[in-house]
C-alpha cells in the first residue's frame, strides 16, 4: 500500500522523535528542550516528513497555556512575599533593563523598527528557567543566597511572559474588519479580566467542592481541564492571550485546599503539549534562512549572552551580591528562554516582524542553551578567593581537662553536659560568625583552626586529658584525627563519627572512644514513639537498651570480617506490597495465596 500522510501517522512519527531525542540530549546535558527541538528539525525542514509545522504550533501552544497556569499555581501570596525584593526589585530591573539595552542595540543598527525591536529585546532578555535550573541542580546551589536570588529572576522572567504577550497584540496592526477602537478594546480586556476574578472567587472553590464529593477522579480531571482552557479563551476573545487568562486562573487557585490536586491532574498535559509545542517550533524552523545568515546568527549569539550577562553581573552587584555570586549569577542566565520560543512565534503570527526573522531570533535562542554549560562552567576561572574574615587567634587563659574542637550543635550540646558537671571545656572554632554567636550567649571560644599543630598547642592539647573533635566534615574529622595521632599520640580522642562507615574507618585508626552523631538521637525518638503507642516505658527503653547491645556487637563483626557482617542482628521485617484500596473482590493471586 502506498504512503499516505495522516494525522496519526505525524504524531506517531512526533512521538518517535522525542522518544528518541529527549533521553539523547539530557544524557548530553543540554536538556530536553534542545531535544525536542532538534526532533522537530530533522522530521520537517530536514526529511520533510511533515509540512504543516505552523499548523501544529497553533495546538501546541496549548502546552505553554498550561505551564503558566501551573505557574500561577505556585505563586502563593505567602511564598512571593518572602522573595519580594529580589523579585520585585533585582527581576523587574534585570526583564527593564536588559530588554531594554538589547531592544536598543537592535533598533539602533536598523535590524527592526521601534515595535519589533521591542519584542526582540525583551524576548531574548528571558531566560531559561530549564537550563538554569537544572544547572543550579546538578551543584547542589538551588538553596544557596546566589541560588535563591537567581530563582527569583526566573521566577520574575516567568511572570513578564504574560504581560509581553498581551503587548502583541497592541504593538499588532489592527485587521480592516475590526471596527472597535483602542479605547473599547481596552474595556473589553478589562471587562474580561474583572469576569474571570469574580469566577475564580466565587465559582472555582465550589465547583471543585461539588466535584470531589461525587468521588468522580475524571470528572475532576475534566474540570481542572475546562477550567485552565476556559480561563484561556476567555482572555483570547477579549484581545489578550490564552497564555494570561491561563496564569490569572493559576493564580486565583493558588490558596485553594484543591491546589495540588489540580497541579497532578494538569501536569501530565503540560509536558506532552510543551514538547510538543517545542517540536513544532523545530517543524517550522526556516533552515534555508538560517543558512543564509549563519554569520549574523554567530555574531549575535555570543553578543546577546555577553550583554545579558553584564546587565545581570553589574545589577547583582548594585543590589548587594559579592563578586563570586555576581558572577556565578550571571553566567547561570546569559541564554535565551523558552519563553522567546514563544514570544517571537506569537509576534511573527501577529505581523510585528517576519517569519524569517523570527527563525534567526529562534537559532540565537537555541544555540545560546546549548551554550550555557559551557559559561556556567567558565565562571569558577572568574570567581575570586574569598578568605574567611580574619580574627585574631587569642588563647589567652585557654588550657583545660577537655578541649573541645567544633562548635556546631553537637558540640554546644556536649558542652552543656561537660559545663554543667562542674568541668572547664577549652573551645576552639574557626568560624567567625560562630565565635560571635557563641559569645552572644556567654560562651568563651577561641578562633582557631584545629587542623594546624601551633593552634592545638596555643590552646592546650598538652595539659588536656580529652579532645573531644567535634567537627561536622568527614574529612576535616580525619586530618585532626591524624594529627593529633601523629604528634600527640598519648591524647586520649572523643569523635564525633558522621555515620557507621565513618565509625569504621576511625577504629580502624585506633581510635577508641566515638559517637555517630544521630544515634542516640535516633534511639530516643523510637524510644518515645513506641511510648506513644502504648508500650510501657520500662519495656521502652528496655528494646532500646537492647538495640544499642546489637549495634555495638555488630561494629565488632563489621571491623574484623566488614561491613556486611551481623546483619542477622538487624530487626527486619519484610514488606509485602499491597493496594491503597482494599479490593472488594479477591483476586486470582489471592486466592492461590490462601490455597
Amino acid at each position: 500500500m502506498p504512503y499516505t500522510h495522516s494525522p496519526y501517522n505525524e504524531v506517531l512519527m512526533m512521538l518517535g522523535g522525542a522518544l528518541l531525542a529527549a533521553p539523547i540530549f539530557k544524557r548530553l546535558g543540554l536538556g530536553t528542550i534542545l531535544g525536542y527541538l532538534a526532533a522537530g528539525i530533522v522530521i520537517g525542514p530536514i526529511l520533510h516528513q511533515i509540512r504543516d509545522g505552523e499548523e501544529l504550533l497553533g495546538v501546541a501552544e496549548l502546552g505553554v497555556v498550561f505551564l503558566l497556569f501551573l505557574i500561577g499555581l505556585e505563586l502563593k501570596p505567602s511564598r512571593l512575599w518572602t522573595m519580594r525584593h529580589d523579585i520585585f526589585g533585582l527581576g523587574i530591573a534585570q526583564v527593564a533593563v536588559t530588554g531594554l539595552a538589547l531592544a536598543g542595540l537592535t533598533f539602533g543598527f536598523g535590524l527592526e523598527e521601534w515595535d519589533g525591536a521591542l519584542i526582540i529585546g525583551f524576548g531574548l532578555a528571558l531566560s531559561s528557567t530549564a537550563f538554569a535550573m537544572q544547572i543550579l541542580d546538578e551543584r547542589g546551589d538551588t538553596n544557596t543566597r546566589y541560588g535563591q536570588r537567581a530563582f527569583s529572576m526566573l521566577l520574575l522572567q516567568d511572570l513578564a511572559i504574560v504581560p509581553l504577550l498581551a503587548l502583541i497584540p497592541l504593538l499588532a496592526e489592527q485587521a480592516p474588519e475590526d471596527t472597535t477602537g483602542a479605547f473599547e478594546d481596552f474595556l473589553i480586556a478589562l471587562s474580561a479580566i474583572a469576569a474571570l476574578l469574580v469566577a475564580g472567587r466565587y465559582l472555582l472553590n465550589p465547583l471543585f467542592q461539588v466535584i470531589a464529593r461525587t468521588g468522580a477522579r475524571e470528572a475532576m480531571i475534566a474540570a481542572a481541564l475546562f477550567v485552565v482552557l476556559a480561563a484561556a479563551m476567555l482572555l483570547q476573545m477579549a484581545g489578550l492571550s490564552m497564555a494570561m487568562g491561563a496564569f490569572l486562573a493559576g493564580v486565583l487557585l493558588a490558596d485553594s485546599s484543591y491546589r495540588h490536586e489540580l497541579q497532578a491532574d494538569v501536569e501530565p498535559f503540560r509536558g506532552i503539549l510543551l514538547g510538543l509545542f517545542f517540536m513544532a517550533v523545530g517543524l517550522s524552523l526556516h533552515l534555508d534562512v538560517i543558512f543564509k545568515s549563519w554569520l549574523t546568527i554567530l555574531i549575535a549569539t555570543p553578543a546577546v549572552m555577553l550583554v545579558k550577562s553584564l546587565a545581570i553581573y553589574g545589577l547583582c552587584r548594585f543590589t548587594g551580591s559579592p563578586h563570586n555570586d555576581a558572577v556565578r549569577i550571571a553566567l547561570v542566565l546569559p541564554q535565551g528562554g523558552e519563553f522567546g520560543f514563544v514570544l517571537f512565534t506569537a509576534a511573527s503570527a501577529a505581523g510585528i516582524f517576519s517569519g524569517d526573522l523570527a527563525s534567526q531570533l529562534i537559532a540565537i535562542v537555541t544555540i545560546s542553551m546549548a551554550l550555557t554549560p559551557i559559561a556556567a562552567a567558565l565562571s569558577r576561572f572568574l570567581l575570586v578567593e574569598d578568605p574567611e574574615e580574619e580574627m585574631e587567634e587569642d588563647f589567652e587563659g585557654a588550657g583545660a581537662d577537655v578541649l573541645m574542637i567544633g562548635f556546631s550543635r553537637f558540640g554546644q550540646i556536649a558542652a552543656q553536659i561537660l559545663l554543667a558537671g562542674g568541668r572547664e571545656v577549652t573551645v576552639i572554632d574557626h568560624s567567625t560568625d560562630r565565635v560571635r554567636q557563641a559569645a552572644n550567649f556567654g560562651f568563651r571560644i577561641y578562633f582557631g583552626d584545629g587542623t594546624r599543630k601551633d593552634v592545638l598547642r596555643a590552646a592546650g592539647i598538652e595539659r588536656a586529658k580529652i579532645v573531644a573533635i567535634c567537627t561536622q566534615g568527614k574529612a576535616s574529622t580525619d586530618r585532626i584525627v591524624d594529627l593529633i595521632q601523629s604528634e600527640y599520640p598519648n591524647a586520649t580522642l572523643f569523635v564525633r563519627s558522621y555515620d557507621r562507615v565513618h565509625t569504621l574507618s576511625l577504629r580502624a585508626r585506633g581510635v577508641q572512644h566515638d559517637v555517630r552523631e544521630t544515634f542516640e538521637s535516633a534511639l530516643v525518638f523510637g524510644r518515645e514513639t513506641l511510648e506513644e503507642l502504648g508500650v510501657e516505658s520500662d519495656d521502652a527503653l528496655a528494646i532500646s537498651d537492647d538495640i544499642r547491645r546489637r549495634d555495638v556487637a555488630r561494629l565488632e563483626l563489621q571491623a574484623a570480617e566488614g561491613l556486611t557482617a551481623g546483619r542477622h542482628m538487624l530487626h527486619s521485617a519484610p514488606v509485602r506490597p499491597e493496594p491503597l484500596v482494599k479490593p472488594k473482590k479477591k483476586t486470582q493471586a489471592d486466592e492461590e495465596e490462601s490455597v
